[in-house]
């Protein structure tokens, strides 16, 4: 669903193609309807099946200045209000991708907002304020996105599991099913992430790693028995873990989330006990393309930055001579630090930085 930024009033007022929401804070689908009015301004309507459950006004942006997003439901009077307000919030920020900020007038230090911006903008001429909601702020918090329960952060007790040069904090369990599922405009899909259960998927895991593009950059063309043991392996390394990633309810690819002070790239720069890694590959040839890899290349680092507060940095270690993946990794906010030699490939130290990440990312 896209509409130009400039609007004429004159036009008829028309519904775009509804923009779909699966927040994992409520149960079923949440569908957002934008509908043009005669003074150039849109309606965002949210309903949970024929339930309406949240209706905004909706004001573009002029030039670089914010948008103005006028709640009329809910009211924001209770702290149960923040989902269905973080709906309106994201599909505001979905119809507008330039907008880097909203302000939502007349509805500060309501408790339903508290949680959505620390930010207020006062009218000196009026005497009134506003909630601001910057782009980078919104997309740190997991209110949409990411499933609560995943959200474990672990107190800072020191682990004694792990390389002894490198002992990290005690690390969370592994997740189990899905836990990061967003609606991605671009594609007209949902985009989810969950954990692999390799009594379920291992003749899917197996088939991706036998073909040829894949064994070449990732070595486990194997059979189905051998790869079980690298899956069962998995299960007892606090680490790291396996994730399938799908498009729809299609199977995309297979990634693989670690934390890097004990993984083998550890040992090659300053890591720190929160610093995240990922690798990855798309194994359903229904998938690839440069709009989808960049589209998982966002999403991937966005869900490791909301899995963890503390995590500042996503790093990765693609082989130096991989130009299409550096590409990938440009355009994603990551930096080339310098190139190193693993004991199987030359390889180059990538580095997302969480506030540049969420500055310069358009989700």
């Amino acid at each position: 669903m896209t509409l130009q930024m400039k609007i004429d009033p004159t036009e008829i007022a028309v519904s775009p193609a509804p923009s779909r929401h699966w927040p994992l804070g409520l149960d079923g689908e949440a569908v957002i309807e934008s509908l043009l009015q005669a003074d150039g301004s849109l309606e965002l309507v949210a309903r949970a099946g024929s339930v309406t459950i949240g209706r905004a006004g909706l004001r573009a942006p002029e030039g670089d200045g914010p948008g103005f997003l006028a709640i009329r439901q809910p009211d924001a009077s209770h702290p149960g209000d923040v989902h269905i307000i973080a709906i309106l919030v994201e599909a505001a920020f979905q119809l507008f991708p330039p907008m880097s900020a909203l302000h939502l007038p007349d509805v500060a230090s309501r408790p339903g907002l508290l949680a959505l911006s620390a930010q207020v903008a006062a009218n000196q001429e009026t005497g009134t304020s506003a909630v601001r909601i910057a782009r980078e702020h919104f997309y740190q918090l997991p209110l949409l996105w990411h499933r609560p329960e995943g959200l474990r952060a672990f107190p800072e007790i020191r682990s004694v599991i792990g390389p002894q040069d490198r002992l990290p904090p005690l690390r969370p369990p592994q997740p189990t099913g899905t836990f990061y599922r967003r609606w991605i405009p671009e594609l007209g899909t949902t985009l989810s992430m969950r954990a692999i259960d390799r009594r379920r998927d291992l003749k899917l895991f197996h088939g991706w790693m036998n073909q040829p593009r894949v064994a070449f950059f990732w070595e486990l063309a194997q059979s189905e028995a051998e790869l079980d043991r690298y899956l069962a392996d998995q299960e007892t390394d606090p680490h790291i873990f396996g994730v399938i990633g799908s498009l729809g309810d299609e199977p995309s690819g297979y990634f693989e989330f670690y934390w890097a002070k004990e993984d083998r790239l550890g040992p090659f720069y300053d890591a720190e006990d929160y610093d995240r890694g990922w690798h990855g590959l798309i194994g359903n040839s229904r998938h690839l393309g440069r709009a989808r890899t960049g589209t998982w290349f966002r999403s991937v680092t966005h869900c490791l930055f909301l899995d963890e507060p503390r995590t500042r940095r996503v790093v990765g270690e693609p082989r130096a001579s991989h130009q299409k993946m550096l590409s990938y990794c440009a355009q994603t906010a990551y930096d080339k630090v310098k190139e190193f030699d693993f004991p199987h490939k030359r390889a180059a130290l990538v580095c997302c930085q969480r506030e540049r990440f969420f500055r310069e990312v358009t989700l």
